[in-house]
């Protein structure tokens, strides 16, 4: 059978967060070990991030952020549903635990996404390529409606849909960690109908969430697209044998799969430096981030890209 086509998605987050972020995701893409970055525009360094992007030709979509650091739109930072009170955005659990109580405010959420988009565009001079949310706040309840409205009204077509195959086999995550995950899956299966109706795409398959930080290595990088690969042909397969007519003319072998790699490299953030206005968070400040950037660049997984005929790309290419 011949090795199936697949069109990869790799994507650094977090671009602007610190320059030391930019500098790695910059190697990065110059080593053709990622082929996309997403931005933060109320990081730090987002500016630099933007000019980095135009002179090198880096594709880049936005990576919308309600949960870490300072509004983008002043008028939210006092008094807002969208911020403590110290005027930051809730954190990655705190965000979830107010929109729980019913005490967020889908309009604020709708303004400050919308500063943000036109934000990333005075910055670049265009519209981003695709569109998703920082620690996965796009996929929560009511927060993907709006999100998704967004997306339409600027007409950004791409976003992510964080459902992992084999998420739930496996083993090197921890229980805390694991948890938050399975969370995650469980909003984002509930907003594939959302983004539909919208008339939002994304890849045909996400990975990123059993790779990420310490957990990536050439080889589980490697098993987790071998397992997503098998996992996809074998539902078209199983399509086919209740839909036997359509074998002659689709062959799953001769599908083009679409996937998106999420990744985080970069050089370890100096403390006190960078973040998105209350400094940088503990995985910045920790080794994992360089740890995927070597792991990233390692000739051997280039190579495994290049032998199982995977082709890196970005969301403009799709």
């Amino acid at each position: 059978m011949p090795q199936p086509r697949v069109r990869l998605v790799v994507t650094g987050d977090d671009f602007g967060y610190c320059r030391r972020r930019n500098r790695g995701i910059m190697e990065c893409f110059k080593a053709k070990a990622i082929s996309n970055a997403s931005l933060l525009v109320n990081g730090s360094s987002a500016k630099e991030a933007a000019a980095m992007a135009t002179r090198n030709k880096v594709p880049l979509g936005l990576h919308a952020n309600l949960s870490e650091g300072l509004p983008v739109c002043e008028q939210l930072r006092v008094g807002s549903t969208l911020v403590n009170k110290d005027g930051f955005f809730h954190g990655k659990m705190g965000i979830r635990e107010v929109l729980e109580s019913g005490n967020i405010n889908l309009a604020e959420i709708d303004k400050e996404l919308r500063h943000q988009v036109d934000l990333f565009c005075e910055l670049t001079g265009h519209l981003p390529h695709h569109m998703d949310g920082h620690q996965h706040i796009h996929v929560l309840p009511g927060i993907r409606d709006v999100f998704a409205q967004v997306l339409s009204d600027y007409c950004i077509v791409y976003t992510r849909i964080p459902v992992e195959p084999g998420l739930h086999r496996c083993n090197r995550i921890t229980q805390q960690l694991m948890d938050f995950y399975l969370q995650v899956e469980k909003d984002a299966f509930n907003s594939i109908d959302v983004f539909q109706r919208h008339g939002i795409r994304w890849p045909d398959v996400y990975i990123g969430l059993t790779t990420m930080g310490r957990n990536m290595s050439v080889s589980t990088i490697q098993a987790t697209i071998e397992n997503a690969i098998a996992t996809r042909h074998a539902k078209q397969h199983r399509l086919l044998d209740i839909f036997p007519a359509a074998a002659a003319a689709h062959r799953p072998e001769d599908t083009i799969l679409t996937m998106e790699l999420m990744v985080h490299p970069g050089y370890s953030s100096f403390p006190e430096e960078g973040g998105c206005g209350q400094g940088p968070d503990g995985f910045s400040l920790s080794a994992d981030r360089f740890h995927e950037l070597e792991t990233l660049q390692a000739p051997k997984l280039l190579k495994y890209y290049e032998q199982r005929n995977i082709q890196l790309c970005a969301f403009s290419d799709l």
